[in-house]
């Protein structure tokens, strides 16, 4: 098993949004990656510049951030060609690392875009070390940047940030400071290729909580119509949890509702409505959390007195 930690740098239309490729808003200039055996010791790297195709010009941000010379990138090669040989260079054991969940997404694009055969699996599981290190070290909820990370632990700066190669080494570098069981506990799921049809939906269990992604439905009500979204089911026992909320917006684009297990107590449900990458179609993401009764009874004050206050408008 190796781990690939990797990063990406692109380029935008450099002539502003209303001139960009819907199917490609940013292209990938260039690779870098850290391949680590599973004992997070590196044995290897990757790094290429790609030659772009579709914005020959480098837009004024990516001037700005990116340390890539216009020079370089004419001499580079073409996409398909890296990937192929980032593909190989990976090998069929890899388990990806990234800083969030961006590079993931325009990678898949860049593919899409050029037609290529994909290599990722499906269900894509993946490490976004940027949340496991804020579940780690900080609230769980924050996304710091890569820099704070090196920083909060004291990892030595010898190469510059913005740089795919160099980023990747700072991944891999905090990842080395993140618990195994932290880190293989809290995988995340990527969303650009969703489940098709019913038997390919995605139903995972972690520590503290369960996930379920959706097939496509045409519209948000036919999300919220459908049974098994509207499903509240125990994640420790499996069996089906008694609504004592039912599913409601509360203000908010997210569903919630509140349910009970008799051998397990409270459940929180949350689910958010995305749309698919194509724009046409919409899926869910349900997560069901055990909480205490303590936290149970301040959401069932909370919805009543809601529900009380739209009563008396």
């Amino acid at each position: 098993m190796n781990y690939i930690v990797f990063d990406l740098e692109w380029n935008q239309c450099p002539d502003g949004k209303e001139h960009e490729l819907r199917d490609l808003p940013f292209e990938i200039l260039e690779i870098g990656a850290i391949k680590l055996n599973s004992e997070k010791i590196e044995t290897d790297r990757f790094h290429e510049y790609i030659r772009p195709t579709v914005y020959l010009r480098l837009h004024s941000k990516t001037q700005e951030i990116v340390h890539i010379d216009p020079e370089t990138l004419e001499s580079a090669d073409f996409f398909p060609a890296v990937l192929e040989r980032f593909r190989k260079w990976c090998g069929p054991d890899a388990h990806y690392c990234t800083w969030g969940s961006l590079d993931l997404l325009e990678l898949q694009r860049n593919i899409r875009y050029h037609k290529l055969p994909g290599f990722f699996p499906f269900p894509l599981k993946f490490y976004d070390i940027q949340k496991i290190f804020s579940l780690t070290f900080e609230d769980g909820k924050s996304r710091r940047t890569l820099e704070h990370a090196v920083d909060m632990l004291h990892i030595k700066k010898n190469v510059p940030f913005h740089e795919a190669l160099s980023d990747a080494y700072y991944t891999a570098a905090v990842m080395r400071f993140l618990p195994e069981d932290t880190l293989l506990s809290y995988y995340s799921i990527d969303y650009f290729r969703i489940p098709q049809r019913r038997n390919e939906e995605i139903y995972e269990t972690f520590e503290n909580y369960s996930k379920y992604v959706s097939k496509k439905f045409p519209s948000r009500t036919a999300v919220m119509k459908d049974r098994v979204v509207r499903s509240t089911t125990c994640y420790v026992c499996g069996k089906k949890a008694v609504k004592k909320i039912p599913w409601f917006t509360g203000g908010s684009k997210n569903y919630r509702c509140l349910s009970y297990c008799e051998e397990h107590g409270w459940l929180k449900g949350k689910i958010r409505i995305k749309k698919t990458e194509d724009d046409k179609s919409y899926f869910c993401v349900k997560t069901l959390k055990l909480i205490s009764e303590e936290r149970a009874q301040e959401i069932i004050t909370r919805y009543k007195e809601r529900t009380e206050k739209k009563r008396d408008l």
